[in-house]
């Protein structure tokens, strides 16, 4: 229990927020952040809007909860930032506003995006279950920026034929996932997690 505590952290710790990946977030967000003060009648809006842009990303992984991994594709990624962007400049375009208006268009404009990328995320998990056995397609991870990619085995399968193509691929794939972990890690593999304490998994990582 204490190291999947203490993985669950590390996550919490690289999380960044899908929209973080995009390469105009910073250059936006500190325009969005800088301009701030001239949005509100109110001086009470500025400490409240600032922080709702500073903390838009750790909130946003927050806010996702998907029961998948927090993938997206890079197409999908720059449909989100240009739609997020546009709603942003727009605010921005106009006048000081009465108190309270400004960060309560944030927050709207937040939650729209929070939905948005969950949509894209599960458009793209189900754009591949509908293929035909395994398929994997190139994704940037929401957690910490990085390349990835996603597999899926699709059951769209039209003809036996089909499906003994599409099973021994994944036979393949699974033996080929197999191969390519780490010795050093198969003490993290179900049969051996029974009998695992924490000074034996802390021992595994740490010869990784």
């Amino acid at each position: 229990m204490a190291l999947l505590l203490c993985l669950v952290c590390l996550t919490a710790a690289l999380a960044h927020g899908c929209l973080h990946c995009h390469s105009n977030f910073s250059k936006k967000f500190s325009f969005y952040r800088h301009h701030v003060n001239f949005k509100s009648w109110w001086v009470g809006d500025i400490p409240v809007s600032g922080a709702l842009l500073t903390d838009w990303s750790d909130d946003t992984m927050k806010e996702l909860h998907l029961a998948i991994p927090a993938k997206i594709t890079r197409e999908k990624l720059d449909q989100v930032a240009t739609a997020v962007y546009q709603m942003m400049d727009q605010l921005y375009q106009g006048k000081m506003y009465f108190p309270g208006y400004f960060p309560n268009e944030l927050r709207n404009i937040f939650r729209e995006q929070v939905h948005l990328i969950q949509n894209a995320i599960i458009e793209s998990r189900i754009d591949c279950q509908h293929r035909c056995g395994i398929f994997q397609y190139e994704t940037i991870s929401c957690n910490n920026c990085t390349d990835s990619h996603v597999a899926c085995f699709g059951y769209n399968c039209e003809s036996s034929a089909q499906w003994k193509s599409a099973v021994q691929g994944l036979l393949n794939y699974i033996n080929n996932w197999h191969n390519l972990v780490s010795p050093a890690l198969r003490c993290l593999e179900p049969p051996h997690l029974a009998n695992l304490t924490l000074e034996d998994a802390a021992e595994c990582l740490k010869q990784h």
